[in-house]
């Protein structure tokens, strides 16, 4: 088949590219250039590293400039949602308006049968499953995607695990075998969410408060916390005794924070979440499946019904986050946390 390769210029891609000639597809490489102005995105090194990789494969190379585009759907929109208190995810937004949008669509108006990406995911009779290796498992990052467009996708890497695909790179002997996987944020370069929001929104300084409502410490701006952290704030009467504390609560308001030395509520046993936006990939149905609100997480036993989902288990779910739905290793979809209620 006619495929069109996202070529980032990292290992994941390339190899993805490699498989995909190997196996007698008719493949052109396509890097999608990104740009902010403002930050460190390393859009002119991936290039060349994708143009590299393109010509060493012997295959068309060709590029396409998102960076309005990613800048409007995007960037713009993560802000908003971070300016109301909210905790989005971007790099579900990215996949699901470029990499899967905007790129698709692209690809296929321009004679390709199937596009492809470097994605640690599978598809398995149009049905989306978690990557083979747990550690790089991005399926979280992809319930957003239409059944529409991962019909048409091929993710060449996802049954493999991440040392195997060095191997294979190693083995192809490509040029960037030995780049180091990218840090940061998708398209802006090696920095942080919280560098980001400091820069847009300009948090100022308040109050952290304890759950009587005592003032025991100080932040750096209460859009810049999400509940569940434990890090970034300043305790009165920390010592190196001072359990944790993480926050559970959030003032926009006010700006201020509420922090807990216990990490899951204490006078619930399970967690109501209703959600917006959501996307369905395939059959779903009422019943008992899995779920999962934070990269990586654990998988929480859970109860779906409608567009509310009941957690078997007492959390604190930071509002905006994308909140996934997993029946085993199937991918079912998801939706954006819009409340959650304690019981």
């Amino acid at each position: 088949m006619k495929v069109f390769v996202g070529l980032s210029g990292g290992v994941d891609s390339a190899t993805s590219a490699a498989l995909l000639s190997q196996e007698g597809h008719d493949v052109t490489g396509v890097f999608i250039r990104i740009a902010i102005d403002g930050y460190p995105c390393t859009a002119g090194e991936d290039r060349l590293d994708a143009m590299r990789v393109a010509a060493y494969l012997q295959i068309p190379f060709k590029e396409i400039d998102l960076s309005a585009e990613y800048k409007q759907k995007v960037f713009d929109e993560s802000i908003k949602e971070f300016a109301r208190g909210r905790t989005p995810n971007p790099d579900t937004l990215c996949n699901k308006e470029i990499k899967f949008g905007l790129f698709f669509n692209w690809c296929m108006s321009n004679g390709a049968e199937r596009v492809a990406t470097g994605h640690y995911a599978q598809i398995q009779d149009g049905q989306l499953y978690m990557g083979a290796d747990t550690e790089k498992d991005q399926s979280y990052f992809l319930w957003a995607v239409p059944q529409e467009q991962l019909a048409k996708t091929i993710f060449p890497i996802g049954h493999l695990h991440k040392s195997e695909v060095r191997t294979l790179a190693e083995k192809f002997g490509l040029p960037n075998a030995a780049r180091k996987d990218s840090q940061g944020l998708c398209f802006l370069g090696p920095i942080s969410v919280q560098d980001m929001l400091a820069r847009e929104l300009a948090p100022k300084p308040g109050d952290v408060l304890d759950e009587s409502g005592k003032v025991v410490g100080k932040h750096d701006g209460a859009l810049l916390y999400t509940l569940g952290q434990r890090h970034g704030f300043e305790l009165f009467a920390h010592t190196p005794t001072t359990l944790p504390h993480y926050v559970v609560a959030k003032d926009i308001e006010h700006n201020m924070i509420t922090v807990s030395t216990n990490k899951f509520p204490t006078n619930a046993t399970k967690t109501l979440v209703t959600l917006a936006d959501t996307n369905w990939i395939g059959e779903h149905a009422s019943g008992n499946y899995q779920a999962r609100y934070r990269y990586r997480q654990a998988l929480i036993a859970a109860r779906m019904d409608g567009t509310t989902l009941i957690l078997n288990e007492p959390h604190y779910i930071p509002v905006g986050q994308s909140l996934v739905v997993y029946d085993g290793e199937r991918c079912m979809g998801g939706g954006v946390v819009d409340t959650t209620t304690l019981k």
